[in-house]
């Protein structure tokens, strides 16, 4: 019951809205439904990928690829897939949520969360903007600062078991 409350409330306010302003109210319900649909397609798309997630892949499996001893092919694959990681930041959340619960480490995730500034199909618009030195020497410092956010997570994390 508890969970209608909302919505319930929402359909009241549109309601007494359009009464007032029936114009106004129904641009703003085009708006809203608009990007209602921009949000539902990334987020059928992660719910897909946390139900393949936890089909396919054991917590062994990911704390090979994504636990504290993953090493270098850890780093390696959090830079590669956050930059080629697209959509909306917090559609990501709850897989990197599903992830961390079964293993992965929060560096590891702080590097995908950090590389995903790295956006490939902007770099051609960079480089004719900026020159292919800048944007070489601007996604080399993101993803050196990326590798640092993680070694700090790590460190924090080890502050805050004591």
């Amino acid at each position: 019951m508890r969970l209608l409350i909302l919505p319930a409330a929402v359909l009241l306010i549109y309601g007494i809205l359009f009464i007032i302003m029936p114009d106004k109210t129904a641009m703003a319900i085009k708006s809203s439904g608009r990007v209602f649909l921009n949000l539902t397609i990334p987020l059928c798309l992660v719910f897909i990928l946390i139900l393949a997630l936890n089909l396919f892949l054991k917590p062994a499996y990911i704390a090979k690829f994504l636990g504290k001893e993953a090493g270098i092919k850890g780093i390696l694959f959090s830079v590669t897939a956050g930059i080629i990681s697209a959509g909306p930041i917090y559609a990501w959340y709850p897989m990197l949520k599903a992830l961390r619960e079964k293993g992965a480490d929060s560096s590891f995730i702080a590097i995908f969360l950090g590389n995903r500034a790295v956006k490939p199909f902007l770099l051609p618009i960079m480089i004719l903007y900026f020159d292919w030195i800048y944007v070489l020497i601007l996604t080399g410092f993101t993803i050196l600062g990326s590798l640092a956010a993680g070694y700090c997570t790590t460190f924090v994390e080890k502050e805050n078991r004591r």
